[in-house]
């Protein structure tokens, strides 16, 4: 089934756009007893009195039964048009969910809150649309019925005899910020029935004519008023809580046990509605036992609504697993710290002992614990349903191993009557054979079918007289009954046991699959490593293909596909525009939807945001095309899983963040060492510019020209000592930023070295420089400029840190597809403990200041990182028999020489 779109353009641009991160906005209800009370006319009253305020009002969707009264009111407001929507050859008007999102008023009217949009609208209810709605922003006003409200249904059924199929959740009512009550007498109701002022429509008015009596709109009125002078107590006791919680928590904890029945139903609203009145937590339990998978498929039904029931009226749901099930049930309630159990009793009389004996075995485990039994009289026609398959599934195979096994005891039986042994040594060979085939054979009716074949077949080989059923001996009768009850008994507890060991290993597989998956989330390096191995982790568990969209910069990124094992999966059906649209909706309201769900639930695939908080960091999603609905507790893993995939993110987008905050704790502790660095050592040089030229320019005429000479020469080498300090400077931050720009090129060394030399320190004429090269046509692969760069900084360091009259070697070699460059000096040398931080930035040998010699520290630096930019390395040594060897290598070049 295809999702259809509702308005013009793609459903993903329609909610592309929508305004998002708003404050939640606040829902009033107006609540009437019966149709035709005014709720309507009093949602118009008050939104024309928020308009004259100056608020932005609008009327989203407003049934006016073609009342004058309420026609008239609908002047000078603005009203979002409504939607055609195609069912059955006609169209009917629904409202536009998307137009209200992109118009985005302050305030919008919405009538019948409990109203189920048509088929193709993106939610199955209206009171869904008003949650959108809330959490885009926007304020709600709408009306309801006493009796759409779910936990009063039976309770409204008792009083009118009808039961009312539009209805909403307790947790929607009970989450409005305002309820108001309209009133209205019952004898004035029933007169504006009779002057023709509720329905236009005859079918109409007959259809509701038996609810409009005075009894039954006295009673409704009782309940409606009850009803909300109950939720104006719960805003005042939520109030009062924010205002000051509790130390001790000492709230009731009601548990409504689950089942398959019709029935279930009305036992989860009593609960509900009990929960509401102690203000307690609310769990609803499921049993689940061997017989739960052999449950027909309408049961199978009924059991999904009525989880999705308790999961409206907001109950927790839990599962266990096991036969015993009072056991069961009474273990959860010890370690859950139940206070209150309720329980329904079936209208199956065949199933009354089996309850009552529920009910006995659940007082004598919990005798301190309340259990309340709620009957059920209504009639149904679930009463001759059965509850379980009617006929078993039968296989040509465990036929097969059936017969043969039964044969093999009769030749064994033959066999020990001829050596001579007694009849109880055959039945027990016809006994265990019962057992062999409950073993190997799936289904109870084989075992059935085996003990009674037993019984017929040792009557008939091994009891006189011989070849035929009769049986002439006395204790023969009682020898078959033993013989078939030990049969069915051991039959029984050996299919029984199978079945525990099936539920034992899938239970083991299910909590090892979590195990697993919350060890190789913690063993993942990234998040897309992460979403790979909760996706993989997840077709495991479900045995369905799963699709995962990582959110990138708040928005979805490139769907990853996981199929399951033997499945091919065309991208365009799951991963089209109206599927992402889905996706896109789940990570901007944060909730699931599609399949199986009441929201997108034509969509291909079941969505769920993989959360932590408010902040959603992918979304998975399950194909359910023509696949059975998630169990309960596959389920229940799955969004543990989900939660641990979260928590993993999370810790993943905070290490990052972690890891943003150190680097720039870095940086900004590089620039201040920078700013202090340049700050003191700038001042030297410039001190000592500005101060020679001082000299020259007041006291030109008295010096001689040898003296000026020297002057000019200090005021040069300041000069381009401050050349090569900016020089460094901007190639650091090129190399930082990421901004620097290679230009690979093979050249000759002699070149380069000799382009070095001629622009080293001035003071390179105190010092004997040589360059020596094992080839003159050594080539080597490089950017040439950044290469000279190097030289000069290192030659340079040598001329600095040795003494005068030093000797100084250039040299270069290859070895193998590499180039070693090498500037040694007979220097003094540099310590141990200095050779470990020399390329540091900042770092100076001889002053830890950073003032020595008139260096920061950048030049080694440098020209690190300008080596490793062209793959090579850079290091330092000793030389023999003193002084120092810097070296760094670059990548060989082939050189060709043509005659």
């Amino acid at each position: 089934m295809e999702i259809n779109q509702t308005g013009d353009g793609s459903i993903l641009e329609q909610l592309t756009g929508m305004k998002t991160g708003r404050r939640r906005g606040r829902l009033k209800i107006f609540i009437g007893y019966a149709p035709g009370a005014g709720k309507t006319c009093a949602m118009l009253k008050a939104a024309h009195e928020e308009q004259k305020e100056g608020t932005d009002v609008v009327g989203g969707f407003i049934e006016t039964h073609a009342r004058p009264d309420t026609l008239a009111m609908l002047e000078g407001l603005e009203l979002v048009p409504p939607i055609k929507m195609s069912y059955e050859a006609s169209v009917i008007p629904e409202f536009d969910l998307d137009r209200a999102l992109q118009r985005c008023p302050e305030l919008i009217l919405l009538d019948d809150l409990a109203h189920a949009n048509t088929a193709g609208c993106r939610h199955k209810k209206r009171y869904q649309d008003v949650e959108e709605l809330l959490r885009a922003g926007i304020h709600v006003y709408t009306t309801i019925n006493v009796q759409q409200i779910e936990s009063l249904t039976d309770i409204v059924y008792s009083i009118t005899g009808m039961t009312v199929q539009e209805r909403i959740p307790d947790s929607v009512f009970d989450s409005a910020d305002q309820v108001e009550l309209v009133d209205i007498e019952p004898n004035d109701l029933i007169d504006r029935l009779n002057k023709g002022k509720i329905y236009r429509d005859n079918a109409d008015e007959q259809a509701m004519g038996q609810l409009f009596t005075k009894e039954k709109l006295t009673a409704l009125r009782e309940i409606a008023l009850r009803n909300t002078a109950s939720q104006l107590n719960r805003i005042a006791i939520q109030i009062s809580e924010q205002a000051k919680k509790n130390e001790y928590d000492t709230k009731d904890h009601i548990l409504v046990c689950l089942s398959s029945a019709a029935s279930n139903k009305k036992v989860i609203r009593a609960a509900a509605r009990m929960a509401e009145a102690f203000h307690g937590q609310f769990t609803a339990l499921f049993v689940e036992t061997p017989q739960t998978q052999k449950l027909t498929q309408k049961n199978k039904t009924e059991l999904r609504d009525n989880l999705r029931l308790a999961e409206q009226m907001g109950a927790n749901i839990a599962t266990v697993y096991g036969e015993d099930v009072p056991g069961q049930i009474a273990e959860y309630a010890k370690t859950s710290r139940v206070s209150k159990i309720v329980l329904g009793r079936s209208p199956f009389k065949k199933r009354g002992y089996a309850k009552s004996n529920l009910v006995d075995k659940l007082t004598t485990l919990l005798p301190n614990i309340e259990i309340y039994i709620i009957p059920y009289t209504q009639p149904s026609f679930y009463k001759r349903l059965p509850l379980y398959a009617r006929y078993p599934k039968l296989s040509l195979a465990d036929t097969n191993k059936t017969i043969a096994i039964l044969v093999v005891c009769t030749l064994i039986g033959i066999w020990f009557r001829y050596l001579g042994f007694l009849e109880s040594n055959i039945i027990t060979v016809y006994i265990l054979g019962v057992l062999l085939s409950a073993i190997v054979t799936k289904g109870r009716v084989y075992s059935a079918v085996s003990s009674v074949m037993s019984v017929l077949v040792f009557n008939y080989f091994f009891t006189e007289p011989y070849y035929s059923l009769n049986a002439y001996e006395a204790g023969y009768p009682v020898t078959f009954l033993v013989m078939l009850a030990a049969s069915f008994i051991t039959s029984t507890l050996t299919m029984r046991v199978s079945e525990q060991a099936r539920q034992s290993a899938q239970k083991a597989y299910r909590t090892e699959v979590l195990l697993e998956t919350s060890r190789k989330l913690q063993q993942a390096k990234d998040s897309p490593a992460i979403i790979d191995e909760m996706a993989h982790q997840m077709v495991k568990l479900l045995d369905r293909t799963v699709i995962f969209y990582s959110v990138q910069e708040g928005a979805l990124s490139a769907p990853l596909i996981f199929p399951k094992e033997g499945s091919e999966v065309d991208p365009h059906t799951y991963t089209g525009s109206n599927e992402r649209a889905v996706a896109d909706w789940v990570l901007k309201n944060n909730k699931r939807a599609g399949a199986t769900t009441d929201t997108f639930f034509g969509a291909n695939c079941l969505y769920h945001a993989v959360r932590g908080g408010d902040t959603v960091f992918a979304v998975a999603a399950i194909v359910m095309e023509q696949e059975e609905p998630l169990e309960v507790f596959e389920k229940g893993l799955m969004i543990a899983m989900l939660g641990e995939c979260a928590l993993a993110l999370e810790k993943e987008k905070l290490n990052e963040k972690q890891k943003e905050i150190s680097m720039q704790i870095q940086q900004e502790h590089l620039r201040a060492n920078l700013l202090r660095s340049i700050s003191h050592d700038l001042r030297t040089p410039l001190t000592s510019i500005s101060g020679n030229a001082g000299i020259l320019v007041g006291n030109s005429g008295v010096l001689s020209e040898e003296q000026k000479k020297g002057l000019y020469t200090d005021i040069y080498d300041d000069s381009i000592w401050l050349i090569h300090l900016v020089e460094n400077l901007l190639s650091i931050s090129r190399i930082e930023n990421g901004t620097l720009n290679l230009n690979f090129q093979a050249e000759l060394m002699e070149e380069v070295i000799s382009e070095a030399l001629l622009h080293v320190n001035r003071n390179s004429e105190k010092h004997v420089i040589h360059t020596k090269l094992d080839d003159e046509l050594l080539m080597a692969r490089m950017d040439s400029r950044l290469i000279v760069q190097v030289l000069i900084n290192i030659v340079d360091n040598a001329i600095k840190y040795t003494q005068q009259g030093s000797n100084i070697t250039v040299s270069a070699k290859q070895d193998g597809h590499r180039v070693i460059v090498e500037v040694s000096d007979d220097g003094p040398g540099i310590s141990e403990e200095a050779k470990a931080r020399l390329f540091e930035m900042f770092y100076t040998a001889d002053n830890i200041r950073g003032d020595g010699r008139r260096g920061l520290g950048l030049g080694l630096s440098l020209c690190k990182s300008i080596v490793n930019a062209h793959g090579g390395t850079i290091g330092v040594r000793d030389n023999v028999p003193k002084g120092t060897v810097f070296y760094f290598t670059l990548h060989a070049e082939e050189v060709n020489v043509h005659e």
